[in-house]
């Protein structure tokens, strides 16, 4: 729905016996906040208020962020987004779900606000008459929900009787063994019109991921962040638990939100490529912005402690912001591609990050780097050795 009126609202609330709407939003964990409301006083327009501080609240619970917002800790308003609305696949009764922007009381948005923040970069491509578009890859574990919590995590029990222990990467036999949960999770994706294009058996033992289809920066964001509510939520019913830290069992593969990125001029063509086919210089001007500016995004893209145990030289979690074709030893990799879909991956981001932050960092970056004509390090042709001696902080060579 883009823009329904409160009868069609009401209609579509009782076609569906909807009695509850959930008003989320993300905090700056990228975790779902907000309030349930009756779906008629949702139908009806009623205001909903949440206290300013909530969209800086941490996984810890703590939103104590001086000098960030005053201490009388005012209100926002909650603004539904009413494209987003969407039957609640979780629920035990019918429910929708709809994500809000925090808006100020004079009617500004809290700047703030993760969903802000991303919508303020856009605006910057759309003076520019640029549009990013914009596909992550999420991975995740799926673990034993039943374990005992002061125990490492561990691997579920499929349904064949025997737990796994690894060395089942890209197994379709391993992904099927959970079919139920793979099953509900599709259907529920489906309902929220989430646009998923493959699934595949990741490294570590009952790790997967799912690539999101391409499409508008600010609508991929809203998709992963109800993507990784669902699969919890989904998990959950069947007995298991959706991990996204980035490095949930130690010896294991870390989960990553690889992003990939392009944009279209005006007239729907990528400005990355040239007519002929060939590299634009906007693409290594975009890829030196990351360079440049990403050691003071980092935590952006990697927020928590275990974040950084992701990171691992030798491995495809790449310690550096060196770049290259088709190289997945770099932390920024140009895909073999045709012209049309030439693109930048972000592979530094991890699977805990806030997918609005991690996007709007990723394509600040760019911008600027865009802006100033920066130029990029020439790309590696070799992979890098694990044998390089790490440095004290991210740059173009290693840590």
């Amino acid at each position: 729905m883009l823009h329904p009126t409160a009868h069609e609202l009401q209609a579509y609330f009782q076609q569906h016996g909807v009695q509850q709407v959930e008003c989320v939003f993300p905090d700056i964990s990228g975790y779902p906040r907000g309030k349930l409301m009756p779906a008629a006083a949702f139908a009806a327009g009623q205001a909903l208020r949440i206290c300013q501080a909530i969209p800086m609240q941490a996984v810890t619970g703590d939103y104590s962020y001086d000098p960030v917002f005053p201490d009388a800790d005012p209100d926002v308003q909650l603004v539904p987004d009413l494209a987003t609305l969407r039957l609640s696949p979780w629920a035990s009764q019918p429910r929708t779900v709809v994500i809000h922007d925090c808006v100020e009381l004079d009617g500004t948005p809290c700047l703030f606000a993760p969903r802000s923040l991303l919508k303020a970069v856009l605006a910057r491509y759309t003076a520019q008459g640029l549009t990013p578009v914009v596909a992550p890859e999420i991975e995740f574990y799926l673990t034993a929900a039943n374990a005992d919590p002061s125990q490492p995590l561990q691997a579920p029990q499929p349904r064949h009787g025997r737990p796994e222990v690894g060395q089942s990467a890209f197994s379709l036999n391993l992904r099927n063994a959970f079919a139920p949960f793979w099953d509900e999770f599709a259907a529920a994706l489906a309902t929220l019109g989430i646009r998923a294009d493959t699934w595949l058996h990741e490294v570590g033992p009952s790790q997967f991921e799912i690539n999101l289809l391409h499409g508008d920066a600010l609508a991929v964001a809203d998709q992963a962040f109800l993507f990784k509510y669902a699969a919890k939520e989904i998990a959950l019913k069947h007995g298991l638990n959706a991990v996204f830290m980035a490095k949930p069992i130690a010896g294991a593969a870390g989960s990553s939100m690889h992003l990939h990125q392009s944009l279209l001029d005006a007239n729907g063509r990528n400005v990355f490529s040239q007519d002929d086919g060939s590299e634009a210089p906007a693409l290594r001007q975009f890829m030196a912005g990351l360079q440049t500016h990403g050691p003071d995004l980092l935590l952006l893209w990697a927020p928590f402690v275990n974040s950084f145990r992701r990171y691992v030289s030798g491995s495809q979690a790449p310690v550096n912001l060196q770049w290259g074709y088709d190289n997945r030893t770099t932390g920024l990799r140009v895909p073999d591609s045709p012209p049309a879909a030439r693109r930048v991956e972000n592979r530094i981001a991890g699977a805990d990050a806030n997918p609005y932050l991690a996007i709007a960092a990723s394509l600040a970056a760019g911008l600027a780097g865009m802006d100033a004509h920066l130029e990029a390090t020439e790309p590696l042709v070799t992979p890098l050795s694990p044998a390089f001696a790490p440095s004290r902080r991210w740059s173009t060579t290693v840590i």
